[in-house]
């Protein structure tokens, strides 16, 4: 009907000219609106066709590109490569095996001597220095990590951390530390393990359970320190000791001797 508006617009414009039957106006409205259908689909062949080979051409260049992001290896420090870092909980429940129990990260000034969180914290040189505690079957048990650089245990002790220092007692001699056992390493470190009834009190009110505390020197004055230990009780326990230290002799002593425990080297 639009082609008719139009044809019957066009009479009333061309006034003085022979008038146009209404016949004759549907009559060339028809052959107009076959025209333009003829032109349609005349354009839309075009159309189509020029979209194939665009699809073709473009999909050409996809396949190059796609071929291109496989084979060139993408930078390690992309966020598409790097998983999330782990937390340091992380990091040490995986040098340990699973039947450990659950590892949380605590503050044991804070929990023995009810000292403000922010001010229990101390300050931390190797990546997993810190105080943990360790849960399982009812049963709370410890494990402290201490890396001291050789001028930390110069200011604390006065002098570097001896290699050569025998922490093990004398036979006969009376003394806490109960199957002593010191190892030196091929690379010249020495490891130091012993087992502790802990007879003193950690505080007015604090009892210390049985421990495994170990001692690794390095050459360079440096020393790392460690205490698995079955718990303590006081006012701020979170739970029974532990019939056994958290961490074995043997998982502690990987643990010592690993890189893990180191800071990198500069």
């Amino acid at each position: 009907m639009n082609d008719v508006h139009e044809l019957l617009g066009r009479a009333a414009d061309d006034a003085g000219t022979p008038a146009l039957s209404t016949g004759t106006v549907y009559a060339r409205a028809a052959r107009i609106r076959r025209r333009r259908r003829a032109l349609v689909s005349a354009a839309a062949l075009t159309v189509v066709a020029a979209g194939a080979l665009t699809v073709a051409r473009a999909g050409e260049r996809g396949d190059t590109a796609h071929s291109s992001v496989a084979t060139t290896p993408r930078p390690s420090g992309s966020p598409a490569s790097s998983a999330p870092a782990l937390t340091k909980v992380e990091r040490l429940a995986a040098l340990l095996p699973p039947d450990v129990g659950r590892i949380e990260e605590v503050l044991l000034l804070a929990l023995t001597k009810g000292i403000p969180p922010e001010q229990a914290k101390e300050p931390h040189l190797g990546p997993l220095d810190g105080q943990y505690a360790f849960r399982e079957d009812g049963g709370v048990g410890y494990l402290v990590l201490t890396y001291e650089d050789r001028e930390a245990v110069v200011k604390k002790e006065g002098r570097p951390a001896d290699p050569d220092a025998d922490l093990c007692p004398e036979p006969g001699q009376e003394t806490s530390r109960t199957e002593c056992v010191r190892e030196v390493l091929p690379d010249g470190r020495v490891l130091t393990l012993w087992n502790s009834a802990m007879p003193f009190r950690g505080g007015g009110d604090v009892r210390w359970g049985p421990e495994l505390t170990g001692r690794l020197v390095q050459r360079d004055g440096s020393q790392l320190l460690a205490r698995s230990s079955t718990g303590f009780e006081s006012t701020g326990t979170q739970g029974p000791l532990l019939d056994e230290p958290p961490v074995s002799r043997e998982q502690l002593k990987a643990l010592l001797t690993g890189p893990e425990v180191l800071p990198e080297k500069p």
